[in-house]
């Protein structure tokens, strides 16, 4: 049955993937619903909710608020917010119920502009993609708005465009990063939305080249090449601590996860001899990294099927996926996804 879902939680949705981006940097984040989808990000889809502080709030949308459309009360209370939060920016992230009355996201961004004196988002997010879609949506946007100055290349600085704990799944991972480019190549690597503020932000321009780590950023990444001339590379640079030890000459292994992660961890395998890796996954599937045979996965079926037929030797997915398909025999690798499993690697 198409969308039964036996082992695996529903995926964190689009508009919870536009709260990840915008979560460290320092601004207002208003959520436009009654409290459920606000509910949902701090309680379930933002590991870093227990761990730091943000200004995140729910526009509280009663039901005529909804029904006639009166923005004017949601503006009122941003400027009210504006008031006693220091902000550096306010952001209104869609949901569901803006979609279905169908809010007008540049007025609102108008008529808000007029009453705060701050910069102003709006995303039209509607609750019906994935969270990877309202990263990306996110990352243009925020690149817009902010990284307007053209500041002088610095050669040594280097941009890491989509960290967020939904795709790396590692809340040390860009420590980690900074500390591999510093100590083994010399480099200040700016980890954009994730420990890195919105004063990088401002100065993405200064970068000598953007590295790639989720598809959701590959867009953003294509923006400042065309506005700034900043090149750009797409992998994972903690790939290698991925893999275990094991002899993967001759092996046919399959990769789910998120695309670069997926791609990364095959590049490394077909370099240590394994015979064929294929990829898959549940989230956004980029032209620029499909190989043949690359597959993109809607129900838990077609990753039990995919199993069952591919004959495959090794398995790298998270471990919750692991009881999907108890009569695999070969060498299940638990490589952890938060957006699939809803669990995190601490620090």
């Amino acid at each position: 049955m198409r969308g039964l879902r036996k082992y695996l939680t529903p995926f964190a949705p689009d508009q919870s993937g536009a709260v990840s981006v915008l979560f460290e940097l320092g601004g207002i984040v208003v959520i436009c619903d009654a409290g459920g989808c606000t509910g949902n990000v701090c309680g379930f889809d933002e590991p870093r909710w227990f761990e730091q502080k943000s200004a995140i709030f729910s526009a509280g949308l009663r039901d005529m608020d909804a029904i006639l459309g009166r923005d004017d009360r949601l503006v009122t209370k941003l400027a009210d917010a504006a008031q006693k939060v220091d902000a550096t920016f306010a952001a209104v992230i869609g949901t569901p119920v803006p979609a279905v009355i169908a809010t007008d996201y540049l007025a609102l961004k108008r008529m808000s502009e007029k009453k705060i004196n701050l910069p102003i988002l709006t995303v039209d997010t509607d609750g019906m993609e994935l969270y990877d879609k309202g990263e990306e949506k996110v990352f243009v946007e925020l690149f817009k708005t902010f990284a307007t100055e053209k500041y002088p290349v610095e050669e040594r600085r280097i941009g890491i465009l989509g960290m967020t704990p939904q795709d790396v799944s590692d809340l040390a991972a860009a420590d980690k990063i900074r500390a591999l480019y510093q100590q083994k190549y010399g480099q200040q690597a700016v980890c954009y939305c994730m420990g890195d503020g919105l004063k990088e932000v401002k100065k993405a321009s200064s970068v000598s080249r953007n590295i790639v780590v989720s598809p959701s950023a590959l867009m953003a990444a294509k923006y400042l090449e065309k506005t700034f001339g900043t090149p750009y590379e797409i992998h994972y640079p903690l790939v290698e601590e991925l893999l275990p030890e094991l002899d993967y000459t001759g092996k046919k292994v399959l990769v789910v996860h998120q695309q670069v992660i997926a791609d990364s961890i095959r590049r490394e395998l077909l370099e240590r001899g394994a015979k064929t890796v294929q990829t898959a996954g549940w989230f956004m599937m980029k032209k620029e990294l499909l190989a043949d045979g690359d597959m993109s996965l809607r129900d838990e079926d077609d990753y039990i099927e995919l199993v069952q037929n591919g004959d495959f030797d090794i398995i790298f997915a998270d471990g919750c996926m692991e009881r999907m398909t108890p009569e695999f025999k070969g060498s299940f690798i638990n490589t952890r996804h938060f957006a699939v499993s809803g669990k995190l690697i601490g620090k």
